[in-house]
């Protein structure tokens, strides 16, 4: 991966956790390692944590960044989900998987969050 590539997904990354924030979240882990995976954010609102994957594009010629998160991609972040939750969770609190989609056109930036967006297998 480019350095480029590499600083454009951290954009996209403070901008979904910008967002997120507005609605009542709060960050408790930026790109959380587990192995080679990592998730690029937890956040967390009263009782709820959502491990949220950020996808960010400069165009929507591939398509929409949220259709970017495929089904291998679901796995790696169930297995990294289950590790924070083995080293940090607690039964009080609910887990969840969101998936944002950064998409910059310009100067112009538009947000797709899909709260819920899959369950565990």
């Amino acid at each position: 991966m480019t350095k480029a590539r590499q600083d454009f997904g951290l954009l996209g990354e403070r901008i979904a956790a910008r967002w997120l924030m507005r609605d009542g979240w709060q960050v408790i882990a930026h790109r959380f390692r587990s192995g080679h995976r990592d998730i690029d954010l937890v956040m967390r609102r009263h009782n709820e944590v959502a491990f949220v994957e950020v996808k960010a594009r400069r165009g929507d010629r591939f398509g929409s960044p949220v259709e970017a998160v495929h089904h291998r991609k679901r796995r790696e972040l169930e297995r990294s989900a289950r590790v924070w939750v083995d080293r940090h969770g607690t039964s009080s609190l609910f887990y969840r998987f969101d998936v944002v989609g950064v998409l910059v056109i310009g100067q112009s930036v538009r947000i797709r969050h899909i709260p819920d967006a899959f369950q565990l297998s």
